[in-house]
């Protein structure tokens, strides 16, 4: 495995949001090459190559933004005058005045966790929701307990009357947005009476839980259910609660070139009377210090 799979795959594993950043054009002259990639972090980090300082400028500028989409974007980077392609949907032209001449083009890709599901049980419907979960795309985890649930887009209680409270309790303290019982219309209600639920908790909360398909099998049912979970995320954007993570990279203008820098540690910068300038790389720092008589 090479250094940027491993480095891919860590960040999976962990959880961890990220764009891969691959160079799929390139004309000359320009540093980068068909298949040079990066990862960008949502802090604006990024490991690996996909050309200079400039055409980094423009992919961490653009790829950010994807974390929150999930939609993958084509980034166009033309130097200065060169505006060959018309705006397109899933792609987008950004000029580059930094750039010498040359263009690459930068496929952007999200990849984000999968959606987690918290399945409480070992019944064989339990059982075939792991099973056929994983296979849908999800993460899974299973337990025979009260579950773990934070960061779930979904809990799962198929365990016949144990732990059922506990774990839906768990859920809504979680913020968790798709609570499924499987139980009986007389006993989910039940159950939910035990729990003294608002009205906006009761909401969350599906029992008997899942798409009346006609299910008799587990796995029927589990399908059935999960499909009342994937219409809930696909038509009512349900996800996982939300958790604190990177706050965005600041921005600044350049004011040499214009473009648009990300603020970081690398990022060339000058003050000047008190105030701070950032460039998109040095040779704009330098021109603007001699235009302005400042040090550099």
């Amino acid at each position: 495995m090479t250094g940027r799979a491993a480095r891919t795959a860590e960040l999976a594993d962990e959880g961890i949001p990220f764009i891969l950043a691959t160079v799929v054009r390139a004309q000359c002259p320009t540093s980068a090459r068909p298949g040079d990639a990066a990862v960008v972090l949502a802090d604006g980090t990024i490991e690996g190559f996909i050309g200079g300082q400039c055409a980094e400028g423009s992919v961490r500028a653009a790829a950010v933004p994807l974390l929150e989409t999930g939609e993958a974007l084509l980034l166009r980077i033309l130097p200065e005058g060169d505006q060959q392609y018309p705006e397109s949907e899933g792609a987008r032209t950004v000029v580059n005045p930094c750039l010498s001449g040359g263009a690459i083009e930068v496929f952007l890709e999200p990849k984000l966790p999968a959606p987690r599901l918290a399945v409480v049980g070992t019944t064989p419907i339990a059982e075939a929701l792991e099973v056929i979960g994983g296979q849908l795309g999800f993460g899974v985890d299973r337990s025979a307990g009260v579950p773990d649930v934070q960061g779930c887009t979904a809990v799962l209680i198929s365990s016949h009357g144990r732990h059922e409270p506990e774990s839906i309790r768990a859920g809504l303290d979680a913020g968790v947005g798709f609570i499924g019982l499987v139980a009986s219309a007389t006993r989910g209600a039940a159950v939910l009476d035990e729990l003294d639920l608002t009205e906006a908790e009761r909401a969350v909360i599906q029992t008997p839980v899942g798409i009346d398909i006609g299910a008799r099998t587990a796995e029927e049912i589990a399908l059935s259910i999960l499909a009342d979970v994937v219409r809930a995320i696909r038509t009512r954007g349900l996800t996982a609660p939300s958790t604190p993570g990177p706050a965005p990279p600041a921005t600044a203008v350049d004011p040499v070139c214009g473009m648009t820098v990300t603020v970081a540690l690398e990022t060339p910068h000058l003050v000047v009377d008190g105030v701070d300038h950032w460039f998109c790389n040095p040779g704009c720092r330098t021109r603007y210090a001699e235009e302005v008589g400042a040090d550099r």
